[in-house]
């Protein structure tokens, strides 16, 4: 009976959690980081300040709970090319800012790293799996011989990720597939010359 009774209890707690998560995600996507209060979060969820407060002993360590799903997470396309590859890539990630609520957020996220460490982390948590699959492409494609083992494999994937962001946050231009192309031909394109030289 008290196995019931602990499930039970074990069940509406995940449930109060799960309806906190979601409502903070929610509040974060329309406010951002700055418009998210514990105060606004408990009215739109049901749950207690108390109760809130119990799950996560501050509001940042709620927001670092929260924003932990935000990021988009790729898997490597591992075609065996590093063009088709970085092509899958760029894709999925130009669908992401054009489409996932993530992108909305991101800019918030990364205005309160400015000042807050914890925040800080976690931004930096967020972009290195973003970008993880990124350089594991390009990692893959130096085994292969594609790329001499000598280039930087940061400075290759900020040329790839860097005109998307661009776009998306600062001349808000339409991520095209025209653009994404051209991207990645931009990037492969100059590795290669580079490699003839």
């Amino acid at each position: 009976m008290s196995k019931t009774v602990g499930e039970s209890v074990d069940k509406r707690v995940l449930r109060s959690k799960e309806t906190v998560l979601a409502e903070t995600y929610e509040l974060l996507w329309e406010a951002g980081l700055g418009g998210v209060s514990v105060d606004e979060i408990s009215r739109r969820s049901g749950v207690s300040k108390t109760t809130i407060y119990r799950h996560w002993l501050s509001r940042s360590a709620l927001l670092l709970d929260a924003c932990s799903k935000l990021s988009p997470k790729p898997k490597s396309p591992e075609t065996g090319s590093l063009k088709r590859d970085l092509t899958a890539l760029v894709r999925h990630l130009g669908d992401q800012l054009r489409t996932a609520r993530w992108s909305a957020v991101l800019p918030s996220i990364i205005d309160a790293a400015e000042r807050d460490p914890e925040i800080a982390t976690l931004h930096t948590n967020l972009q290195a799996e973003m970008n993880a699959p990124f350089f594991q492409a390009v990692e893959q494609a130096k085994k292969r011989g594609e790329l001499a083992a000598g280039e930087k494999t940061a400075d290759i994937v900020a040329a790839v990720i860097g005109p998307l962001f661009y776009r998306r946050w600062h001349s808000r231009e339409e991520i095209t597939d025209h653009f994404l192309k051209q991207v990645v031909k931009n990037v492969t394109g100059r590795l290669k010359a580079s490699a003839t030289q």
